[in-house]
């Protein structure tokens, strides 16, 4: 599993709505606008911005099922990328 509750949740626990799960060399992760438009992750592909998990979650305080179940949603859909 490449993205996991954890990773959601730290996405969620991010302190900016632009923060961003990106996916870069198979590897997931969140990361800030800042580090975005660096250069260690020139080329990584946003899945979504937190500000985008809370409009799916329609909360910014999810019950844990609802973590299990949205992070399950993204690797499933990242899985499907690679053809």
């Amino acid at each position: 599993m490449m993205i996991d509750e954890a990773l959601v949740r730290e996405l969620l626990d991010a302190a900016d709505d632009d923060s961003a799960l990106v996916l870069l060399e198979g590897r997931a992760r969140v990361a800030g606008q800042a580090a975005l438009r660096g250069d260690d992750l020139r080329g990584a592909a946003v899945v979504l911005t937190r500000a985008e998990l809370v409009d799916r979650l329609g909360t910014a305080y999810p019950a844990p099922q609802d973590l299990t179940l949205m992070a399950a949603s993204l690797d499933d859909a990242v899985g499907k990328l690679g053809g």
